[in-house]
C-alpha cells in the first residue's frame, strides 16, 4: 500500500501512525510491527463482480464462523495486539450478525474497518455502521454508471454504491472508494476524481488487478506497462491538485510495491531532497507496511489463515484448531518463512534490482499464481531492465541459472 498523498505531496494522515510511526520512532524494520488482519466473514454477496478473488456469489456458503467463534477469534486478534481488523467478504453487510461482532470488537479495543460494495448501505445501516464504531468504511466503485454496473455484474449497482457514500457522508462516517485498474477501468480514472471530491469522499484506494478467484480469468484485462505508467501519472497529478487546493484526501495504491520506486523516480526529478526522505520511508517499509505474510494477514469465512487475502490457494493453519497468534508466529511454515525473509529467495529481475530494499520484490502472489513459483518476478513490475539496474552481465547469469520469466515481464520506456 503506497500513501501518494504522504509521499508525494508531503500531506499527513491519520493512517500514518500505521504505515510510518515505527520509521518515526527509529524502528529497525516494519517487520516488528503485528499485521493487519482482513477477516472475510461470509462468503456470500448480493453482487457478482468479475475480478472477485473469493469467487463469491448471493448464496448461502457452509462453514462459516459462528458468532462465538468470531468473538473468541476477536478477543485472540486483541491480546495479540493487531493494529486493525478489517471485516470483508463476500459482502459482509449480508451477514446478520455483522454489527453485534464489531461493536464486541471495539469493545476489545479493535480498530475495525469495512470493505463493502455499499449497495446495502441504506440511511440507516449507515448510522448503524457508525454506531457499531467502524472507523472507517471502503466502498469499491470500479468506473462510473455503466462500467461499474458491467464490472460488478448487476445493473443499477452504480447508482445504489453512490447512495451508499452519500449515506455514509450524511452520518459522519468516513468513507473511501477502492477502485482496480484495468483496461476497461482506467478510462474513468479523471472522472473517479472528480466524484471523490463532488462527493466529498475522505480517501480513495487504488488497487492493481491480482489474478485471483474470478480474476484468474482477467489476465488480458491487466494493464500494460505503458497504460500503469500513464494511470499512475493520472493519480499522482490530480492527488497534488488535491493539496494545492488544500483539499484533504488521502490517496494510495495498493497491490503493487513498483508504485514507490516509481514514485521516487519521479521525485529525483521535480524535488531530490523530497526524494531522499520518500527512499528512507519506503526502504523503512521493505515494500510497503502491508507485506503480504509480514505488515497483513487473511482469515478466510471457513478460519483458514492465509499470507494476504489473494492466497486463497494456499493457508498456513485455521483457528478452529489453533488461535491465530499461534499460527503467525510459527515459520516452520515456508511460505510464512520466505515472506519474512524473502530476499534470500527471490529469482529473476528482482533479485538484482537495485530498488529491492524500496520494494521488497512487489506482490508475492502474484509471481506464485502466474508462474507457479512465489519468488519468481511479480509479473506486474513495470520498470524497465535499465531503470532497476539490470546490465549485460547481470542477464546472462539469469539465463545461466535458468531464471529468467519471459511471461509478464515488459519492455517499456523509462521513467520521464
Amino acid at each position: 500500500m503506497i500513501n501518494i498523498s504522504k509521499l508525494y505531496c508531503g500531506n499527513q494522515s491519520d493512517s500514518d501512525a500505521l504505515r510510518y510511526g515505527g520509521h518515526s520512532k527509529g524502528t529497525s524494520s516494519a517487520r516488528d510491527r503485528k499485521p493487519v488482519v482482513v477477516w472475510n466473514t461470509t462468503r456470500s454477496c448480493n453482487l457478482r463482480c468479475l475480478h472477485c478473488y473469493t469467487d463469491s456469489e448471493a448464496k448461502r456458503y457452509s462453514g462459516e464462523l459462528t458468532t462465538e467463534e468470531g468473538k473468541r477469534l476477536l478477543e485472540d486478534l486483541a491480546a495479540f495486539k493487531v493494529p486493525a481488523v478489517l471485516f470483508s467478504g463476500g459482502e459482509p453487510l449480508t451477514r446478520k450478525d455483522l454489527l453485534e461482532l464489531v461493536t464486541y470488537a471495539k469493545a476489545l479495543g479493535l480498530r475495525c474497518t469495512l470493505s463493502t460494495n455499499g449497495t446495502l448501505i441504506t440511511e440507516e445501516v449507515a448510522f448503524e455502521i457508525k454506531k457499531a464504531g467502524f472507523t472507517y468504511v471502503g466502498i469499491s466503485l470500479d468506473g462510473i454508471s455503466t462500467t461499474n454496473d458491467h464490472f460488478r455484474g448487476r445493473d443499477g449497482a452504480f447508482r445504489s454504491a453512490v447512495q451508499g457514500f452519500r449515506n455514509c457522508v450524511s452520518a459522519g462516517q468516513k468513507v473511501g472508494l477502492r477502485m482496480t485498474l484495468t483496461h476497461h477501468t482506467i478510462q474513468d480514472l479523471s472522472p473517479i476524481f472528480d466524484f471523490i471530491e463532488e462527493e466529498k469522499i475522505n480517501r480513495a484506494c487504488f488497487y492493481h488487478l491480482v489474478y485471483s478467484g474470478r480474476g484468474s480469468a482477467l489476465s488480458n484485462w491487466d494493464l500494460t506497462p505503458e497504460e500503469i505508467r500513464t494511470a499512475l501519472d493520472i493519480i499522482l497529478k490530480r492527488t497534488k491538485r488535491f493539496f494545492e487546493k488544500d483539499i484533504p484526501k488521502e490517496i494510495l495504491t495498493v497491490d503493487n510495491h513498483v508504485d514507490g520506486v516509481y514514485l521516487y523516480l519521479k521525485l529525483l526529478q521535480e524535488d531530490p531532497q523530497r526524494a531522499e526522505e520518500v527512499k528512507q520511508l519506503l526502504e523503512w517499509n521493505g515494500g510497503g507496511l502491508y507485506s503480504s505474510g509480514i505488515g497483513i494477514a487473511d482469515i478466510d469465512f471457513q478460519g483458514n489463515v492465509h499470507p494476504d487475502q489473494f492466497w486463497m490457494h494456499y493457508t498456513l493453519g485455521n483457528v478452529r484448531e489453533r488461535k491465530f497468534s499461534e499460527i503467525w508466529g510459527d515459520e516452520r511454515d515456508p511460505i510464512l518463512y520466505g515472506l519474512r525473509h524473502r530476499a534470500y529467495f527471490l529469482k529473476g529481475r528482482c533479485r538484482f534490482c537495485k530498488y529491492l530494499s524500496m520494494c521488497g520484490g512487489s506482490f508475492r502472489v502474484r509471481a506464485d499464481l502466474v508462474y507457479k513459483d512465489p519468488w519468481a518476478p511479480d509479473p506486474a513490475c513495470y520498470l524497465t531492465d535499465e531503470e532497476i539496474g539490470l546490465g549485460p552481465k547481470e542477464k546472462a547469469l539469469l539465463e545461466e541459472q535458468g531464471e529468467v520469466f519471459e511471461k509478464g515481464v515488459h519492455e517499456t520506456q523509462p521513467v520521464r
